[in-house]
């Protein structure tokens, strides 16, 4: 299978940015068109909440104390680069900016104080908002970044002249499944895919879990298409297995895509042993020794965060909806799909705390060993480095062992 083409000519670019622009920054690309709101400069620069009960989050940094704190060692702005548009897998974020934050609309951001602490989150949507580009590579291109949304898989990958570390991880297994049509296809195993005619849809530039399945014999390589563009034409007019995430796609089709609007089933990829940590919260080695007293407030708040979304998650449920709206783009959002992404989570273990109990921290066998799965697969890849190791990739560093989904 080929590297991942995107990730690489996109992280070139930012080397050579890197190497004649000085210490300039940007925020990404503009978004096209088809994503900014188009009523008005003032509309389209900043929306905010339209009730005075949209509050931002409650301070519970401890007081003046924690409140003086976070401001010495965050500075006025935390930046938060997410891998998509806003959606309940980026809970744990958007749950501690809080409700009734400001909205630009032409680059996808939003932002909010946390609690009263004097501290603005500023989180920025990805895909179109950024050029399509991944977050490692956005990370080495925005000195601003604090950390960014980067999958273990990709962490790996890029080691060897883009590192990143991941310094908490909300979700405990990847929401990335294959799905198909029960009425055509009755598979119980994943081998049962490469033994078949289907045709297996997936995103150009997402091949780790893809040459794994193959290098399992879960998959073959003629039966690959890698033309998936995120439209649900090719599924509903022909037979194929075709990639999606299962907080997302499942309630899409059997809801709300009118062509379709029948059941689906699905695999999760992690159930075939492809167990990578996903959605990394992950930042430049050198990023993390700047802002390691920030960290040590933002880490345990980013996983309290997810506790307290786990606990109550209509509020933010909502607030996603709204920002969406606000971007006035092709994507769409309901509260009805962000409850059904929450009842998935949970029922499937996508979060879950960790073996040791703690929410967000990192068990280095298991990481090592998706490590040890992708040395074979990443030989080769330019930026890869074969010698890489759990402990540089992930960090526990920062994590409160005190917080779990039943505290």
């Amino acid at each position: 299978m080929r590297p991942k083409l995107i990730l690489i000519i996109a992280l070139l670019m930012a080397l050579v940015a890197c190497d004649s622009g000085g210490a300039t920054t940007t925020t990404g690309a503009e978004a096209p068109e088809t994503t900014s709101a188009s009523t008005s400069d003032t509309e389209a620069t900043e929306t905010t909440a339209s009730s005075p009960d949209e509050t931002s989050a409650p301070d519970e940094t401890g007081g003046e104390e924690a409140e003086a704190d976070w401001f010495a060692a965050c500075g006025e702005r935390i930046v938060i680069q997410t891998d998509w548009f806003p959606q309940a897998e980026h809970a744990a974020a958007y749950q501690l900016a809080g409700i009734g934050g400001e909205i630009d609309a032409s680059a996808g951001i939003y932002s909010n104080e946390i609690g009263d602490t004097g501290v603005t989150l500023e989180i920025r949507a990805g895909g179109p908002f950024q050029g399509f580009q991944p977050d490692v590579s956005l990370i080495y291109q925005n000195p601003e970044i604090d950390l960014g949304f980067v999958d273990q898989d990709d962490a790996v990958q890029n080691f060897g002249n883009f590192p990143v570390v991941g310094v908490v991880s909300v979700m405990n297994k990847t929401p990335l499944m294959l799905m198909w049509d029960p009425a055509t296809y009755d598979f119980e195993e994943f081998s049962d895919i490469g033994e078949s005619d289907a045709t297996v849809l997936y995103f150009e530039g997402s091949e780790g879990y893809i040459d794994y399945l193959v290098s399992i014999g879960a998959l073959r390589e003629d039966q690959l298409d890698g033309s998936y563009d995120g439209s649900p034409a090719r599924f509903v007019a022909e037979p194929v297995v075709q990639q999606g995430f299962v907080t997302n796609e499942v309630y899409r089709y059997e809801n709300v895509i009118s062509e379709w609007m029948k059941p689906v089933d699905y695999f999760l990829v992690h159930d075939s042993g492809f167990e990578i940590y996903p959605q990394l919260y992950a930042a430049r080695p050198e990023k993390i020794e700047e802002r390691r007293e920030c960290f040590e407030l933002l880490v345990p708040a980013l996983q309290q965060a997810q506790v307290d979304y786990f606990n109550d998650p209509e509020p933010l449920n909502r607030e996603l909806v709204r920002i969406v709206e606000a971007l006035d783009s092709f994507w769409e959002l309901s509260e009805e799909l962000n409850a059904e992404a929450h009842r998935l989570s949970l029922e499937l273990g996508l979060v879950q705390n960790s073996p040791d109990g703690t929410l967000g921290s990192y068990d280095l066998e298991r990481a090592q060993r998706v490590i040890d799965l992708l040395v074979p697969l990443f030989e080769g890849s330019e930026n890869f480095d074969p010698t890489v190791t759990a402990d540089q990739i992930v960090t526990n560093e920062f994590i409160d062992p005190s917080i779990s989904l039943d505290s």
